[in-house]
Formats: structure tokens, sequence, C-alpha cells
């Protein structure tokens, strides 16, 4: 199994950090370093990186720069040029993962490919309960995850169940909808040829799918984490969208370039 640096995106959310870490320090093997990307927060959130590193086994780096608004392409950049793994596994810090979310990622690594993973959201009611009573949902059994989707606190189920899909994984290698950071893995070296993240895109908005379009023009193909890697999301208000329409035009160019494979503001900057 590679060592793997888990890269996770924090602002200003520490009562969701907190879950987000609980969880990642419950996983069922310890091949792993975390990376927190801090794009900006304060004390509380130092406060709280500190009492994890402090008590935990595993290696927990803060990587931290100042608020300048919603720059999670470039503090991630930054975060990579941090790790120590040859495999990366994108998470966001409001995402609770399962005891064997990254044994399960690291099952799927595989040469020349990237894995996304999907989501199931937690209802806007549920989510603040979650936190305040500090409910270890990581823990939880498949008939809870039942009984919190019959009863409308989580969207979905389905992504629960795990089945060995094999080669079926596979059957979209050019697609890059739905590849979303919150849920997202690669190798580090794969990562670097395509110089990470562009930080071009600022504000809210498609760095990601930027990052995983230029992956697919270097001859990454993708390889579905569906029914393996779910997270579960807390529910949070959108980000503030209004370079939305700037950020999908240059996703657009993206698209029609297939030449272009490496940002031009990117992760050369910090290595």
């Amino acid at each position: 199994m590679p060592f793997t640096s888990i890269i996770i995106t924090t602002y200003n959310w520490p009562e969701a950090l907190e879950a987000s870490l609980t969880s990642l320090l419950d996983q069922n093997q310890k091949n792993f370093e975390i990376i927190i990307a801090d794009d900006g927060s304060t004390t509380p959130t130092k406060t709280l990186i500190k009492k994890f590193q402090a008590n935990s086994t595993i290696s927990i780096k803060h990587v931290f720069h100042d608020d300048q608004g919603f720059r999670a392409g470039t503090i991630r950049n930054k975060a990579v040029a941090a790790s120590d793994g040859d495999y990366l596994i994108f998470v966001d810090g409001d995402c609770i993962t399962l005891p064997s979310f990254i044994h399960r990622h690291q099952q799927l690594a595989e040469p020349n490919f990237f894995v996304p993973g999907n989501r199931v959201l937690l209802s806007k009611k549920y989510s603040p309960q979650v936190l305040s009573t500090k409910d270890p949902l990581h823990k939880k059994s498949l008939p809870f995850f039942l009984y919190l989707w019959a009863t409308q606190k989580l969207n979905r189920y389905i992504p629960f169940l795990h089945l060995p899909l094999g080669p079926l994984r596979c059957l979209t290698p050019k697609k890059w909808q739905k590849a979303m950071t919150c849920n997202l893995a690669m190798w580090k070296k794969d990562f670097i040829a395509v110089n990470g993240f562009d930080e071009q895109f600022q504000g809210w908005g498609y760095e990601d799918s930027d990052l995983v379009i230029r992956l697919i023009h270097n001859q990454i193909k993708r390889k579905e984490g569906r029914f393996a890697v779910p997270v579960l999301h807390l529910w949070h208000k959108e980000n503030d969208r209004s370079q939305h329409d700037e950020n999908y035009q240059r996703l657009l160019d993206r698209l029609s370039q297939p030449n272009f494979i490496q940002a031009k503001s990117g992760f050369d900057q910090y290595r």
C-alpha cells in the first residue's frame, strides 16, 4: 500500500474539522499522514489543530496562509508541497470518513489513474446535532445509516454499499464531471506533472474540475470510487459564487485545449 498524504482543506469551522480529524484518526490502518490546508482560519482552528497534533500518533502538519478570500487551490498546492506521501487523497474539513476510507482508497490506487469518490449529504437540521453532540458517525453501522436515510437526515443510502466492481470502475476514463476535492485521490507524481491546481481560479468553483481535465489531457484515466469510499458531508451554506461565471469560462477554455496540461500558476511555486 502506498504511503498516503491526506490533504484536508479547512476555513474557520473548527467544529467540523474536529469531526473530520477524529474520523481520520480512527482509520483501520495507519499508513498515512495528515496535511491540514488552512485557507486563513483564526485562532480557534489553530488551537484545535495544536490539540490534535499533541495527542496524535499520526503525523499532522498544519499548512497556513493569510485569509485573502477563497484560495482553496493555492493552499492545497502548498499542502502537497509539504507532504511526504506518494499518493494523495483530497478531502474537505466538513467531511467525515468511515474507518475503511483510506485503506479502500489505497486498494483502488493504480498507476495512471485518479479515483474520485462520492459523498452523502447530511441534512441542514441534522448536521448541527452531529457537531453539538460529537456523535461519532464514522463508527455507526449500515442499519444506522439506513435509518438516517429513512428519516431524511441524509440524502442517500446506496453509496454505503461496498461493491467489488472490478473493471467496471474504468468504463469512463475521460469523464471529468463529479470529480471533486471533497473526495479525490491521485498519485503525487501525476499531480506534479500537471503542476497541481491552477491558481488562476480565484473564488469558489471549478479548480478541482480543471485539475481533473488536465490529468485526463495527460493520459491519466478515471477509476470510479463509487461503492467503495463514500464520505459524509456536513451541511453548510453555499460559498460566495460571485466568480462562478469567470471560472466556468476558464474551464470551458481548458476543455477546448487538449494540449493544455500544466497550470501556468501552480504547484511549482512551492517546490
